[in-house]
């Protein structure tokens, strides 16, 4: 398994043309700037999210001790991860081998923010501002639209999916490292 101190591990994830479908459909999922509040259907399911950002905020204090900024955190990954119909404990791992949790991280090639998002992505499918990678919503919905983006093109496999995110695709190092990193964050009530 893979240290990870201080460096950010995004590869050599492509700019790959777009069919102008794709491009619209993603580019409308970033644009959506609704702030990340969950809704739910039921008591039960609140109180079930409850127990969940409860359950999550204790693993995440070793790296976020500011309980507002874990929760808020964690509310954002919950809603973009669950918006993008992806597993949330993977997103979790994904964003601990990338970042270790930093905002601000930024990569030997250039990936930004917690989910190490290329700022080629804010031209294909953004206003272009890298700047904005920095931001966590918006790193959030960029990173949970792209992994989606990916898992829709390998046809759910998780595996070639993380590849194609890290561009590795094809290498079992980034697919198994964030698979580890996973494990952390599943969640059984």
């Amino acid at each position: 398994m893979l240290l990870f101190s201080g460096q950010s591990q995004a590869g050599r994830q492509l700019e790959e043309p777009l069919v102008d479908s794709v491009r619209t459909a993603l580019s409308s999922a970033i644009a959506n700037s609704a702030p990340p509040v969950p809704v739910f259907a039921s008591t039960e399911a609140r109180l079930a999210y409850l127990r969940w950002l409860s359950a999550m905020s204790d693993r995440l204090y070793p790296r976020k001790k500011n309980f507002t900024d874990r929760t808020d955190f964690l509310q954002t990954v919950w809603y973009e991860s669950k918006r993008a119909g992806l597993n949330t404990s993977l997103v979790l791992g994904l964003i601990q081998v990338e970042s270790a949790f930093r905002k601000f991280a930024v990569s030997r090639v250039g990936a930004r923010g917690y989910m190490q998002v290329m700022p080629f992505w804010t031209r294909v499918i953004g206003d272009g501002d890298p700047g904005k990678l920095f931001h966590m919503q918006t790193n959030l919905r960029f990173g949970c639209v792209i992994l989606r983006h990916y898992l829709d093109r390998e046809r759910g496999d998780e595996y070639m999916a993380l590849g194609r995110y890290n561009g590795s695709r094809g290498k079992p190092q980034y697919p198994n490292a964030v698979f580890g990193a996973q494990k952390k964050w599943l969640y059984t009530p």
